[in-house]
């Protein structure tokens, strides 16, 4: 009789034990359901409050159009105008001479480097970067020993961009520093600070070479328009990431 009661007792603690361990277990999962939920709710809040302040912009704008490796464009054949020596889109040009005075007024230095180039020229000066790649004379391998040109292509393309793949194309873009010499100058998170209130976003920022293809390059500014350029900067947003976001 009493191992029974013994018995019985046991299994009746296995049960309380048993039905304490779910509950506790129910409860984790309840709360961590919760907590995912509370994330996703703040996630889902940000997104909903970065699409509220869009520009009313669209992604066939002529400021916005995208060229790159993963979007080529053919001959785009712009109207330019020159600043300073140097080609750009004509609708942009006097953007450009503003945007070049205020940089200059932090540094005299400041100049136009590179504006517009035609897909044509592009190919050529792309061949010649591979030519002194392949040599040992260009900007990464500057050893002299020969490479070939498949290892040749890999190291202009962290610093060039194949004919029809440049954004220099489409007259919208500009590579302005006080060297001749990129990522080099003291004074380029300077210039950038100002580039939106002249329509201009840094094109290649820091940490984002997954998105754009492109490491980060202290010169070259893109045109897009006052509010899209605002807002791409505020957002911390490259071209790719902000054309997502607006329609077609």
């Amino acid at each position: 009789m009493k191992k029974r009661i013994t018995f019985s007792l046991i299994v009746l603690v296995l049960l309380i034990v048993g039905a304490l361990g779910f509950i506790l277990i129910t409860n984790n999962r309840s709360n961590s359901t919760n907590e995912s939920t509370k994330k996703t709710s703040i996630s889902s809040s940000k997104e909903v409050a970065k699409k509220k302040d869009l520009p009313d912009s669209k992604r066939s704008d002529w400021d916005l159009v995208l060229v790159s490796r993963a979007s080529p464009k053919p001959e785009m054949n712009p109207t330019l105008a020159t600043v300073n020596g140097i080609q750009v889109d004509q609708r942009i040009a006097p953007a450009v001479q503003q945007f070049l005075a205020a940089a200059q007024e932090i540094l005299p230095a400041e100049h136009l480097i590179s504006g517009y180039r035609s897909v044509s020229y592009q190919e050529g000066l792309y061949q010649s970067y591979v030519q002194a790649e392949m040599n040992g004379q260009g900007t990464v391998n500057s050893t002299g020993n020969p490479i070939s040109e498949e290892e040749a292509i890999k190291d202009v393309q962290t610093y060039s961009q194949p004919p029809g793949s440049s954004e220099h194309q489409t007259g919208l873009a500009i590579d302005m520093s006080n060297i001749d010499s990129l990522n080099e100058s003291q004074y380029a998170k300077q210039v950038a600070a100002i580039a939106p209130k002249y329509g201009f976003m840094l094109r290649f920022p820091d940490g984002k070479k997954a998105v754009t293809g492109i490491g980060y390059e202290d010169w070259h500014f893109r045109y897009v328009g006052l509010e899209n350029a605002k807002y791409m900067t505020e957002h911390q947003l490259t071209l790719e990431e902000y054309l997502k976001l607006l329609p077609a």
